[in-house]
């Protein structure tokens, strides 16, 4: 009884937070939309980019941040160079010379999140815009991420990060398009559970300066909501960036990414405070798919347990096995699925037994 109970737990909880969830909430959003407030202002924004040894990128990213169609007298772009050694200070003071909207700010080795706090305080804008280094935005994305401040209750605004095609075995591009739809759904019912690094935004009023292991990409949305605000998703504000080439490449960025992910989890109290909507959300979509690896070896070593039980199982046990043989055998999305997956309980290992560093290092392939 004890095994049954595991492997259909474990075999309905990924089917809830991969299939189940996404269609829930895209119902309920239709039947309970609750529409952010619009509008055409155009406050004081601070963009803010971190960076760390990005020379190869960092003149281009400035180039197209001061082209953005917003007026350029409401607009100051800081770049926090996280004690960078090779010549990102050095191309950043150029453009600055000749471009008073840019300035740099220098910040010892402590990782993004320290450089972004340090940025912060630096500046003045209302809103405080952040972007990746690698990153570009549309034109017009700043004035997209900007108007839902129009509502007094958003206090966090991510856009649409939209991946250049792999030019290797990558799938992160099919991934990442499913993720937006459920991003999308949740920011019609409630909240969004995650951004991205590439395009966001908060007002500075509701700024936190939170662990700098956490990072605010997982972290910023649910303290938002606990403090009785609302995250959403604007895909209007549009942001293009390479994912890494190789899908071995991105499972070592998943690990990483994960790493964090976990201590936010354990460490971050993120169920605190929160309304019920919300929960089941931050529940489904965020604590069971980083569990997703183990729920996968509980269904997996369930079953193979229970292989005298009946035809079902034994039908449920080659299933298995042939999804794994078809990831073993580097076919596309199955082999993208099993080692993202996979990469979960690598991240819990590390995170365990080593911690997380607040230091990140640039994917490869990404510039």
């Amino acid at each position: 009884m004890i095994l049954k109970t595991l492997f259909w737990g474990a075999l309905g909880a990924l089917a809830w937070t991969h299939v189940g969830y996404p269609a829930a909430v895209r119902a309920a959003a239709r039947l309970r939309p609750r529409p952010v407030l619009k509008g055409g202002e155009q406050p004081t924004v601070s963009v803010i980019v971190a960076a760390h040894d990005e020379e190869d990128v960092i003149e281009r990213r400035l180039e197209n941040l001061l082209a953005l169609d917003y007026p350029a007298d409401r607009v100051e772009i800081v770049v926090a160079s996280d004690a960078s050694t090779d010549a990102t200070d050095e191309l950043v003071a150029g453009v600055a010379a000749r471009e008073p909207r840019v300035r740099l700010v220098p910040c010892p080795r402590g990782g993004k999140v320290a450089a972004q706090d340090r940025a912060v305080r630096e500046t003045k804008g209302e809103i405080v815009a952040f972007s990746d280094a690698n990153a570009t935005w549309a034109p017009d994305a700043l004035r997209g991420l900007v108007r839902s401040f129009a509502d007094p209750e958003v206090a966090y605004v991510c856009g649409q990060l939209r991946l250049e095609r792999a030019e290797g075995s990558n799938r992160e591009g099919a991934y990442w398009r499913y993720e937006l739809n459920v991003r999308e759904a949740e920011s019609w019912l409630h909240s969004v559970t995650g951004g991205n690094g590439a395009i966001y935004a908060v007002r500075r009023s509701d700024y936190a300066e939170v662990d700098p292991r956490f990072g605010h990409d997982l972290s910023f949305p649910y303290l938002m909501v606990q403090r009785g605000r609302r995250a959403v998703y604007e895909p209007e504000a549009v942001a293009f960036e390479r994912p890494t080439p190789d899908l071995e490449d991105e499972y070592r960025r998943k690990v990483r990414m994960f790493e964090h992910c976990w201590a936010i989890v354990l460490e971050g109290r993120m169920l605190r405070g929160l309304d019920p909507v919300y929960l089941a959300a931050l529940v489904s979509h965020r604590h069971l798919r980083y569990a997703s690896g183990l729920l996968h070896l509980a269904a997996l070593g369930a079953n193979a347990a229970l292989l005298g039980e009946g035809a079902a199982y034994k039908l449920l046990f080659a299933g298995q096995l042939a999804f794994l043989a078809l990831a073993a055998a580097r076919s596309g999305l199955p082999r993208y699925y099993v080692l993202v997956t996979w990469a979960t309980v690598e991240a819990l290992a590390g995170y365990l037994r080593s911690g997380v560093p607040t230091v990140w290092e640039k994917a490869a392939g990404t510039r």
